[in-house]
């Protein structure tokens, strides 16, 4: 694999910006990534917090890849998790081990942040997407429920 991972700081916007449209092309979902992109100071202010991490895999300069993750302090013990929300790798460079080596340099962020597990979700008829995370972790069957948070909002 010929890519570099690096996890994304506040002066990475226009990183960041190009990761939001390989997670649009990758999940073919581009009006979700594209149309109502957040303003510069907004990616910039999220960079910087101590609760959002973005990684992103680059080849020849180009973004080819990414995560995005959030850490998740407890409350019942002095520690955390991460919570993988996006993990994308643009089709022409699937099966390259680009999204393995994205799950590595989390797991290098977490153990620096001193978070204790992390954990991710797949839909169950995204095949390569389970057989990545059965290689990288344990299985567990759960049932995840999207709550409107006012009447007549719909969740997208």
């Amino acid at each position: 694999m010929n890519s570099t991972i690096q996890q994304l700081m506040p002066a990475d916007i226009a990183l960041m910006s190009a990761l939001l449209t390989t997670f649009g092309e990758a999940f073919d979902e581009v009006e979700t990534y594209s149309g109502r992109r957040p303003s510069e100071d907004y990616l910039r202010q999220l960079l910087k917090s101590d609760y959002f991490i973005a990684i992103a895999a680059l080849k020849a300069g180009e973004v080819v890849g990414g995560l995005t993750a959030y850490e998740l302090k407890k409350f019942e013990q002095e520690r955390s998790e991460i919570y993988i929300y996006d993990l994308a790798v643009a089709a022409a460079h699937r099966r390259e081990g680009i999204a393995t080596a994205l799950i590595q340099k989390l797991k290098e962020v977490a153990a620096e942040r001193g978070a204790y597990v992390i954990f991710v979700q797949a839909d169950l008829d995204d095949d390569p997407a389970i057989e990545l995370y059965t290689k990288l972790g344990i299985r567990e069957d759960v049932l995840h429920f999207d709550i409107a948070v006012n009447r007549g909002n719909h969740i997208a």
